[in-house]
């Protein structure tokens, strides 16, 4: 069966990339739903760099390590993604970017983490708390081949947590053109703009494009 198995264990995550790739004949698997791990050092200096470090670790995963689930995949069928997306902030030089989850440390709930951002940029005017949240999703298709695609979207940082929806620094990332929170709006609205969004829907472009699904 045709199937993209996607490096992460984040349910929230997985929820917005099912909502964009799924569709008839495609299924969409987390490496834990497969029950794959890896063990990838993000050590490269761009999101791009992250997202194909992960991608190339979890494929060589799959060729090592046959999940069940996999199974049924027939050569040809399965495409293995990888993502790698943080948060830029200009005023602090573009922190915490690439370190966005590591940031303040992995167990450091970001709760706290958006409130040390805040706080960091105590009195500083919205024209200067420009920011945007980016995007890079890796692909390895059954060939080999590989491809990387970036998506971003623009905003600033507001003065306080706001909105249900969403998960990591969505709260405090502001839109422009409603003053309003990414966690503010709902999964479709999100969806539709988000940098994660952007990011997969020109990677199934090009994963048509190479007719890999």
């Amino acid at each position: 069966m045709k199937t993209v198995l996607f490096a992460t264990g984040n349910e929230e995550k997985m929820k917005e990339i099912r909502a964009i790739l799924e569709e008839p004949g495609l299924r969409v698997l987390s490496m834990g739903e497969a029950g794959i791990g890896i063990e990838a050092e993000e050590n490269g200096s761009t999101f791009e760099e992250n997202a194909l470090i992960k991608a190339k670790a979890l494929a060589e995963q799959c060729r090592e390590k046959q999940s069940p689930l996999l199974q049924d995949c027939a050569p040809g069928e399965l495409v293995v993604m990888a993502d790698d997306s943080g948060l830029e902030i200009d005023y602090l030089n573009g922190e915490p970017g690439v370190y966005s989850a590591r940031y303040m440390g992995h167990e450091t709930s970001y709760r706290e983490k958006n409130a040390n951002l805040i706080a960091r940029l105590e009195g500083v005017e919205k024209a200067d708390r420009t920011a945007r949240f980016v995007c890079a999703i890796a692909a390895v298709f059954p060939d080999g081949g590989h491809a990387v695609t970036r998506g971003k979207i623009e905003g600033y940082i507001g003065w306080q947590e706001s909105g249900e929806n969403g998960f990591g620094y969505d709260p405090i990332f502001y839109l422009y053109e409603n003053d309003q929170s990414t966690a503010s709006l709902s999964p479709q609205q999100k969806n539709r703009i988000s940098h994660r969004g952007r990011a997969l829907r020109r990677m199934k472009e090009l994963m048509d494009e190479r007719g890999a699904m």
